[in-house]
């Protein structure tokens, strides 16, 4: 019902979406789906619907026709491009070059010469001192450097999408953003803004920008 109503949303709104991923339910329905959607400022809207959403309703799938509460979670971030790019420039390093036989002194341009390369700005230190040249010493420093710079980026980026991301809740009673309620009456209601409406078909099928704008409101 959920992935209804935003792709309703997303053709009402000229927003273009993709199923990029999709499992079926055990019993029946979906366990859970992926949607890359764009458009204008899709993750400035979307972000509103972070969180567990809960459905009160008579199950189609219920036999005895009772009713039943059921509850999906939503997790929404935006598209990050993962290639990292690390540039190194040369003011920020500081190089030694020393005998690898650790006599010490300047070790240049001879056959067991070791490179120890300091990156300024980190205080990153790396030093190599297996290869036969100082040139591929200072190669392979380099390259380790990178390495451990891109760690740092790899983390950084890392902790960026767990901030976009959101806190996701458990998915129980009382952790809800939002209640669907189709029996016994008609209402839905966004428990952050307090917004809600009887419309519930209007809203399920797709017309969920009034719900954008709340949740907007609040978080100017």
């Amino acid at each position: 019902m959920l992935l209804r109503m935003y792709t309703m949303f997303c053709d009402k709104n000229n927003y273009k979406y993709e199923i990029i991923d999709k499992q079926k339910g055990d019993t029946a329905g979906i366990k859970s789906v992926t949607l890359k959607i764009d458009g204008n400022y899709p993750y400035g809207y979307f972000k509103s619907e972070i969180g567990v959403h809960r459905l009160v309703r008579i199950s189609p799938f219920n036999a005895a026709g009772k009713r039943q509460t059921s509850f999906a979670s939503v997790s929404v971030i935006p598209v990050i491009d993962d290639t990292i790019k690390i540039d190194i420039k040369d003011e920020d390093l500081k190089i030694d070059v020393y005998r690898s036989s650790g006599c010490g002194g300047q070790g240049v341009n001879t056959t067991d010469s070791a490179v120890r390369v300091t990156h300024i700005p980190t205080g990153i230190v790396v030093t190599c001192q297996n290869e036969r040249s100082q040139i591929q010493n200072k190669a392979t420093a380099i390259n380790l450097l990178k390495s451990k710079l891109f760690q740092i980026e790899e983390a950084k980026k890392q902790k960026e999408l767990k901030d976009l991301k959101g806190e996701i809740l458990n998915i129980d009673f009382g952790s809800q953003i939002r209640n669907y309620t189709l029996e016994p009456y008609s209402l839905i209601k966004d428990v952050r803004t307090n917004y809600e409406t009887s419309n519930v078909d209007k809203v399920l099928n797709g017309d969920i920008i009034e719900f954008m704008n709340a949740y907007l409101r609040i978080k100017r």
